[in-house]
């Protein structure tokens, strides 16, 4: 449901200002808050910023979160500015050596490491910065911390309800379990690589106890690999995923049940900091995309109302496939001198402004009453919408920003 803020700004809205991302940043802390304090004291929450890197929204989020994930050297460079001081992990495939080397400049404090190539581009990196003494923050330009990204198999079930699996079968992200074997060499006692801990994202979309017992296979895992080496490792990062239901926008991923399922793992591991890496899940419900009908009209039977804008803003049904949920919020005023175009009581596919047939917000959802010149707030447009759309096809406008209570 739309909050008040929100819902204020989007009818106050004047159609030339359409469409608008809307984002309440007061809803957000509080989220940010609720899920914060669901979790055991000594888990780590680390933001992935991949799902909306917005200043705004990563600056709500800095009291409530220890950390930033980053994917990659602009990632690195745009966090950095946006929360200054805030730890960060880089993480993703395919670093080159020039952002490994910038990232180390600004004083980054975990790699995510995804191949023995990568470790040894960082270590010779590492190597440099020791020489010259130039990472950011470290006088003595100390040791590198990492953690290997390991493609763990998964036994059982529980990747089976996953909307994205990453591994537990071949994957580009990360190493397989022998080829960490093969890596652990490449740390020595004179550094300038140190290894920290395991970091493992198998799967996105999955619920409370799925995810809770994926963080255990990883876990277990880590504990067994440092007992047979001997590597004392201290930390684990179980990445993110948590489930989001766009079909049901009410429902909410259960951190209450996490936060106790992983409280248990973490007595099962003492001495092991466990990491998480959420996205989606902090961010998706603070953002709506708000548009207007332009048009209503019928083809082959079947309702298409026509959207100012469209996927070129908002992507995420489009790559996800689903109907984005949405509130239909009534304009009752209608200035032209013909009829008003509409749909009641009918199922209307919602579609945006681009040249292809792919360009569908929802499919075929019931309205009560749909008319040309009424708004349309999309929900859950909070992560994974603007900024991985591709905003500039066909030139249309870009939409306006509006963070709320900021």
């Amino acid at each position: 449901m739309i909050t008040t803020p929100v819902h204020t700004l989007a009818t106050a809205l004047t159609s030339d200002d359409l469409p608008a991302y809307v984002y309440d940043l007061a809803a957000l802390r509080a989220h940010a808050r609720a899920v914060r304090d669901a979790l055991p004291p000594g888990l780590e929450l680390y933001y992935a910023a991949k799902a909306n890197p917005a200043p705004p929204v990563l600056r709500a989020l800095a009291p409530h979160v220890t950390g930033y994930e980053v994917a990659s050297g602009g990632e690195v460079e745009h966090v950095r500015a946006a929360v200054p001081g805030m730890p960060l992990a880089f993480g993703g495939p395919g670093k080159t050596e020039g952002e490994l080397r910038r990232a180390l400049t600004l004083g980054v404090e975990r790699f995510h490491v995804e191949s023995e190539q990568e470790l040894r581009l960082l270590a010779r990196a590492a190597e440099d910065a020791r020489a010259g003494n130039v990472r950011a923050g470290d006088t003595g330009a100390g040791d590198v911390d990492v953690l290997l990204r390991v493609n763990l198999p998964v036994p059982g079930d529980e990747l089976g309800g996953a909307a994205l699996a990453m591994g537990g079968r071949p994957s580009p992200f990360g190493l397989d379990p022998e080829a960490v074997e093969h890596c652990l060499p490449l740390f020595t006692r004179a550094g300038p690589l140190r290894l920290r801990g395991i970091h493992a994202h198998l799967a996105s979309g999955l619920d409370a106890p799925a995810q809770v017992a994926v963080a255990a296979v990883i876990a277990d895992w880590t504990r067994k690999l440092s007992e047979r080496h001997g590597l004392a490792l201290t930390e684990v990062n179980v990445g993110g995923g948590m489930g989001v239901d766009y079909d049901h926008p009410d429902r909410r991923f259960d951190w209450a049940a996490y936060g106790k399922g992983m409280a248990d793992l973490a007595l099962r591991h003492p001495g092991l900091t466990l990491r998480i890496e959420p996205g989606r899940a902090l961010t998706v419900h603070c953002g709506w995309y708000v548009t207007e009908v332009l048009d209503l009209k019928h083809s082959g039977g079947e309702a298409f109302a026509v959207l100012r804008g469209g996927t070129h803003h908002l992507r995420t049904p489009a790559t996800k496939q689903h109907d984005q949920p949405f509130q239909v919020l009534p304009v009752d005023t209608w200035p032209r001198p013909w009829a008003r175009p509409a749909v009641r009581e009918e199922p209307v596919t919602l579609v945006g402004q681009l040249c292809t047939p792919k360009d569908v917000l929802a499919r075929r959802v019931p309205v009560a009453e749909l008319r040309a010149g009424d708004r349309v707030a999309f929900a859950m447009a909070g992560a994974y919408a603007w900024n991985i759309s591709h905003h500039d096809f066909l030139m249309h406008p870009h939409p306006g920003f509006h963070y709320l209570d900021e």
